[in-house]
């Protein structure tokens, strides 16, 4: 089984352009070329040097960066099986990654994140590709492959990354195109049926224009399994996803480069898992839905309509970008890039966990389009004074439209309402100037300093209108007579912008969208310095503020104040570590300690409607703190063999907020945790690699523990739990449900690469099966998790000839 319905038809074809594409780029290759051990040695070499990153926006070797810098080349990429953004999260403890409601995905570095469900929203932690920016979270899904490193910057990036970067940056490194023919792929065969596949071809196609494609995608039967409908599975996998590079050369002083990538998805997004009932108005329950099982405490465990408006996806995304470096003169480089990208989706979210549509979103429209262009000036790296200045421009809109029908919801089934609509439009406009020096003050201390001006507008238009049924106009044109002012009475007669029902001030339906501008400006900086007090060791300290800019809901608002914006969040960071490599490098230890200041954080919290109950609303918590320190060892005892560990410690406390916790109940949430902030972070790899085995080739063998402890999911989950009532249950011997566990997972692999070229490999995630969940959350009713992938394995097999 591939699919079912209109999915077979996909799926088959995905399938198709997976295997045609890595037959075509071996057919292309001539039976006479094979790969010499003398490359593959050179590769290996070339492995297991210092990895260089472009955190201060040029190349520069990792042991010289005095910042918390994660990175990871292409072979650990590769053998780790790292293909989505999820992965790449995996790697960096106190990196995490959850799904929201709508399935968007939440980033959360260091405990600083925003939870936010809507599609056009910002992050806190910004990802980029070459220094081109994917705004939104969103459009970063597919991006991880036929990479030659990832590099996670932690700590606010805002001088050098623009706002949207508090937490911090990850930043994709593609592969490059190569100065001779080189073709490689792999194809993985895996639990579900799954066919994960990526190919490339790269080299020259004149003397000084080269060029890169690369495919890769994957297909797959559904995960999940209905908790009501045993046969039933959802949570497919089908994605197809291509990036081409050009760089042309003409002279030494000149280069350009164009990268134009994008992906198609038509995946199943995930179903979560029904956990509680809690009714928003307790008063009523609605018989079914408190009827209904909760879900088996397993990974593969859901629950979702059966129906036409089941779990559906389509996504779809390109960006183009264009850079220019112009040498103006033997030390100074002008570089230009201009970005453009655009996405759109039309999907069917379960909400609600169960086979009852209590909350469902069964569709939800959007697209999302970002301009972007930086213009900057440097000059090169090896001089006493390295600085760079320049300018930035973006300009962005959003637009998401969504349907989401409830008739097994008490609250909205008293009042005979089974459906609403609500749309919701941005125009985001970002200007910024920066500016960053180093200075060599002697061969051991280096003065850091950079700042960034930018100035943010968001003119935003929201209107929640009947679904057609006309039942919300009928309720709204009650509520508003009861404000004994006049007004013009709801109808589905006029046009969709004419009728937005959300009571206005006057408590009266607003017929117009409701209209909001949020315009603010702020200054970046970081100040630092680094020290060296042996050659081989580096000890820094730094001291940063960075900004996220404010946005607004997309909301079924019952009153136009739930339309309110969040307004831009702070984060001071005071931070100092140290670099070190040990017994003749054989041993590398770097360690760091920080303490943020952080004001006005965002959060998509509650506000309690007096017909409704807890509706879900965004705003800002005026302090908290975090306080935490993080240690990376990397270990070569023998050839052969290297062992890294890493620990995270965060302390993270709430210290001033009142407001609404997740079931709507008013709290004083001071001392409580942030979400998405394990108090512990670690993972353990190790790998060895044999030696020349006596009929050529090497084999290698590997495992990794990753693990973190509890969090909250939302502000002050230690504190909910689900009150004791008859129209209220939960999970039998759950106290706090709306806390994520802890977990620990082991992944294993073991292969063998051959000195012609080709390699196969055995592996396995999570293979003790360990369950867990990223979030959770409360959608009307229902209190539900999302749970983490179960147990997966398979076989790779791939090969590189040049």
């Amino acid at each position: 089984m591939i699919f079912k319905g209109s999915n077979a038809i996909l799926g088959l074809s995905t399938r198709k352009a997976l295997a045609l594409g890595c037959a075509t780029i071996a057919l292309a290759i001539p039976t006479a070329v094979q790969a010499q051990a003398a490359a593959e040695a050179s590769d290996r070499a070339a492995a297991s040097d210092e990895i260089v990153v472009t955190a201060n926006k040029r190349e520069e070797n990792i042991a010289d960066i005095g910042m918390s810098v994660s990175a990871f080349g292409s072979r650990a990429l590769e053998t780790r099986q790292i293909v989505s953004l999820e992965d790449v999260a995996g790697l960096v403890p106190g990196l995490t990654f959850a799904l929201s409601g709508n399935n968007t995905p939440i980033l959360t570095l260091r405990a600083v994140g925003f939870n936010d469900s809507s599609l056009g929203v910002y992050p806190a932690v910004s990802v980029y590709i070459d220094e081109a920016p994917l705004p939104f979270p969103a459009m970063s899904s597919h991006s991880a492959y036929d990479l030659q490193r990832v590099e996670v910057l932690k700590g606010p990036q805002g001088t050098l990354f623009g706002q949207n970067s508090t937490g911090g940056a990850i930043n994709y490194i593609a592969a490059k195109p190569t100065e001779s023919l080189t073709v490689g792929g792999r194809l993985s065969y895996g639990r579900f049926n799954e066919i994960n596949g990526e190919a490339f071809i790269s080299g020259p196609l004149t003397d000084t224009l080269r060029a890169r494609v690369a495919v890769t995608g994957a297909n797959g039967d559904g995960w999940q399994i209905s908790s009501s409908r045993p046969g039933d599975t959802s949570g497919a996998q089908s994605f197809l996803a291509g990036r081409a590079i050009f760089e042309w050369q003409p002279s030494e002083t000149l280069k350009f480069s164009l990268n134009a990538n994008g992906w198609v998805d038509k995946s199943e997004p995930q179903a979560p898992q029904f956990i509680a009932y809690y009714p928003q108005s307790q008063v009523v329950s609605v018989p079914s839905v408190f009827a209904s099982p909760f879900s088996p405490q397993s990974p593969r465990a859901a629950d979702w309509n059966a129906d036409a408006t089941r779990p559906r996806g389509d996504r779809d995304f390109y960006q183009l970008a264009f850079r220019a470096d112009i040498g103006i003169t033997s030390d100074i480089t002008l570089t230009s890039l201009s970005t453009y990208a655009r996405m759109t989706q039309d999907m069917s979210i379960e909400n609600d966990g169960t086979q009852f549509k209590q909350l469902d979103m069964t569709s939800n429209i959007g697209r999302l389009r970002s301009f972007s262009q930086e213009l900057r000036i440097a000059n090169n790296g090896s001089s006493t004074m390295r600085w760079v200045v320049g300018a930035n421009y973006e300009e962005s809109r959003t637009f998401e439209d969504q349907l989401i029908r409830f008739p097994d919801n008490g609250s909205f089934l008293l009042l005979g309402i089974l459906a609403s609509s609500a749309r919701n439009s941005q125009n985001i406009r970002n200007m910024a100037a920066f500016g960053n020096i180093e200075y060599e003050l002697s061969d051991r201390i280096t003065l850091k300093a950079g700042t960034r001006y930018t100035d943010y507008r968001n003119r935003a238009e929201t209107c929640g209108y009947d679904a057609g049924d006309g039942n919300i106009n009928a309720t709204w044109n009650f509520l508003g007579s009861l404000s004994g002012r006049s007004f013009t009475p709801l109808s589905n007669a006029v046009p969709i912008n004419q009728r937005c029902f959300s009571l206005n001030a006057s408590g009266v339906p607003s017929l117009v969208p409701f209209e909001g501008e949020l315009k603010q400006d702020n200054v970046s900086w970081r100040v630092g310095v680094d020290f060296r007090p042996t050659d081989d060791m580096l000890v820094y300290a730094n001291l940063s503020r960075g900004y996220k800019a404010g946005s607004f809901p997309i909301l079924a608002a019952a009153t136009t104040s739930q339309f309110a914006p969040v307004v831009q969040e702070a984060v001071t960071a005071y931070e100092v570590g140290f670099r070190s490599p040990l017994l003749d490098r054989a041993l590398q230890l770097n360690a760091a300690a920080f303490y943020y200041d952080y004001k006005d954080k965002q959060v998509l919290s509650k506000v309690l409607d007096p017909v409704f109950g807890p509706l879900d609303a965004l705003v800002n918590v005026p302090k908290s703190r975090v306080l935490g320190a993080e240690a990376e060892l990397g270990f070569r005892p023998i050839d052969g063999l290297s062992l890294n560990a890493n620990l995270t410690y965060l302390d993270t406390k709430i210290t001033e907020y009142t407001g609404f916790n997740v079931l709507g109940n008013l709290v004083d949430a001071a001392g409580a945790p942030l979400p998405f902030a394990s108090k512990w972070n670690y993972s353990l790899d190790g790998e060895y690699r044999t030696g020349a085995l006596v009929r050529g080739g090497n084999a290698f063998f590997g495992g990794t523990v990753t693990g973190r402890s509890e969090a909250d999911s939302a502000i002050d989950s230690d504190n909910v739990t689900i009150p004791s009532r008859p129209i209220n249950k939960v999970l039998p011997g759950l106290v706090n449900p709306y806390k994520t566990n802890a977990f620990t997972t082991v992944d294993l692999r073991l292969g063998f690469e051959a000195d012609q070229g080709w390699r196969v490999m055995l592996w396995g995630k999570n293979i003790f099966n360990q369950y867990y969940w990223t979030n959770v959350v409360q959608n009307g009713d229902t209190g539900v998790r999302y749970a983490a992938r179960p147990a997966t394995y398979g076989v790779t097999f791939g090969f590189k000839f040049d």
